[in-house]
């Protein structure tokens, strides 16, 4: 047995120093090709989570302490106009006029498959029969705004400012604007997730209303 291996050995030795080494067999049994050496493709730019995060009305952990806008004036004239209409349809008391707005592109208003704003609305607020959803509406539109991700097709303007904010960096002043909103339990949740996750709305600058949703 030491005889055979020590042939073996010696067979390998001499091929090696040859350089006439077998190239290895794959599965198919056929000769496998060397690697071949490439350049590495070139990385894609990152993209911001948090951007992509918001556009589709999810939380995501706030990236930078947004500009707190509370000046109407800034606002874009189809975003403003979008605004009032919104305001106008929640302090009517109609869901339906709310619904209505809701033509050229539905706005996200759920997370999950539900198709019908208003009976979304009326069975998550049976109580009031949907109608507390308006009044949230008017708090979160009379709320201060930011404008995010601007120069990107993310950029939209967003209420209330809360959903930018590190909850942890609130000031006392700025804690009672948000309790405004939630309780002192949604609170503690949230601080537990990282981010406001109450109703908050969007709109692009051309005027579109893209989500009036809650959780995430």
């Amino acid at each position: 047995m030491r005889l055979r291996i020590g042939f073996r050995l010696l067979m390998c030795l001499v091929l090696v120093a040859s350089g006439s080494a077998l190239a290895p067999k794959s599965l198919r049994g056929e000769g496998a090709k060397p690697p071949e050496i490439s350049e590495p493709p070139p990385a894609e730019p990152a993209q911001n989570p948090a951007a992509a995060e918001k556009s589709k009305g999810h939380t995501a952990a706030p990236s930078a302490a947004p500009e707190i806008i509370t000046d109407l004036s800034r606002l874009p004239a189809p975003v403003a106009r979008t605004r009032e209409r919104l305001l106008g349809a929640a302090r009517s008391g109609d869901l339906q006029q709310l619904a209505a707005l809701m033509t050229d592109s539905m706005p996200i208003f759920s997370f999950t498959d539900d198709k019908d704003p208003v009976a979304f609305w009326k069975a998550n607020y049976p109580d009031s029969d949907g109608i507390e959803v308006l009044s949230i509406m008017t708090m979160i539109l009379e709320a201060a705004f930011v404008h995010v991700d601007q120069g990107t097709p993310q950029e939209m303007y967003v209420w209330p400012y809360f959903v930018r904010m590190s909850l942890d960096a609130l000031t006392p002043q700025q804690k009672v604007e948000l309790f405004r909103l939630v309780t002192g339990a949604d609170y503690k949740d949230m601080m537990k997730l990282g981010a406001y996750a109450f109703y908050r709305l969007g709109i692009s600058p051309d005027g579109a209303w893209q989500f009036f949703v809650s959780g995430d």
